[in-house]
């Protein structure tokens, strides 16, 4: 498969070049995908060396053939365990390109996507115990609340209503495929807007279904115990949720925001800003790949 069939690569150029320090240094890539970015990074190395991650087994028809380059099936939550396995060292730079991809969200049978009646499934490892329907049918009604109000930004008033319906239309029929739960949350909004609110609960929901922000975290918290002194890391975001865990632990260290301070007063955190605000894509990018649109990249380095 090609790789702009399966994923067209973000802020290419900009995520790459800003990771590439040293030509014969080891390199991660924790969201392989198509393999768009990981392909970027080989071409600006030398000697050096890849690992990518991808705990989709699906991202595998697009292995690149280079010695020079390993993908491993895992989450990026379990980055250090990986690369204390891999052997190869701390990396000079690691690069995330999160959210989801395009091949997930047009494969009708992954279930990411209301433009298609298929199975609610959602998960980004298919062999997650997780998905979709086992949520939509057994959470109670304060789990889908929280949900809906903490991943989509739903109001408390808008997450009560999605709760109820859902839980009086599961009772009436088990909700199997997306149309089940489309036909019995749309008309709780204008027509004009029903595609935006779709997609926020969709979001919710697929949210919790991969406990999305709960691996971005421990991600973010392993950074500064696996990548090298003045190594550098460059995240690409798509939505506030994720951006503002990333920005946080790129000024303070930690996501929550908080700036700690050692015994004698000085602000300790384990990154430097490289770009002082996000780089986002350029209006060609965005005709091209329209998904682009809301995506960030934020770069950091590695204090000494």
């Amino acid at each position: 498969m090609k790789v702009d069939q399966y994923h067209i690569p973000v802020l290419l150029n900009e995520a790459t070049e800003a990771l590439i320090s040293d030509p014969s240094g080891f390199y991660v890539d924790v969201t392989f995908g198509g393999g768009g970015h990981s392909r970027a990074i080989l071409d600006q190395i030398d000697n050096g060396k890849l690992l990518a991650f991808d705990q989709d087994a699906d991202a595998s028809v697009n292995l690149i053939a280079d010695d020079r380059f390993s993908l491993v099936r895992q989450n990026f939550r379990n980055i250090q365990n990986v690369l204390e396995a891999f052997g190869h060292g701390d990396p000079v730079g690691i690069l995330a390109d999160l959210g989801v991809s395009s091949y997930q969200f047009d494969n009708p049978e992954r279930g990411f996507s209301f433009r298609f009646d298929e199975r609610l499934d959602m998960r980004m490892n298919k062999d997650s115990g997780l998905d979709a329907c086992y949520l939509l049918n057994t959470y109670d009604k304060g789990q889908l609340e929280n949900i809906f109000s903490k991943f989509g930004d739903f109001k408390s008033v808008e997450s009560k209503r999605l709760s109820t319906n859902i839980i009086e239309a599961r009772t009436k029929k088990k909700l199997t495929n997306t149309q089940d739960l489309v036909s019995c949350i749309e008309f709780l909004v204008p027509h004009k807007v029903k595609n935006q609110f779709l997609a926020r609960v969709f979001q919710s929901i697929r949210i919790e279904v991969n406990q999305e922000l709960n691996a971005l975290v421990e991600f973010l918290n392993q950074l500064p115990k696996v990548l090298k002194n003045r190594g550098i890391v460059s995240i690409i975001t798509y939505h506030s949720l994720e951006d503002r865990l990333v920005k946080n632990f790129f000024k303070t260290g930690n996501c929550k925001g908080d700036l700690e301070k050692d015994f004698f007063g000085n602000i300790s955190k384990p990154f430097d800003l490289v770009n002082k605000k996000p780089i986002i894509p350029d209006d060609a990018e965005i005709k091209l790949n329209p998904r682009a649109r809301s995506a960030k990249l934020r770069v950091a380095e590695k204090r000494k």
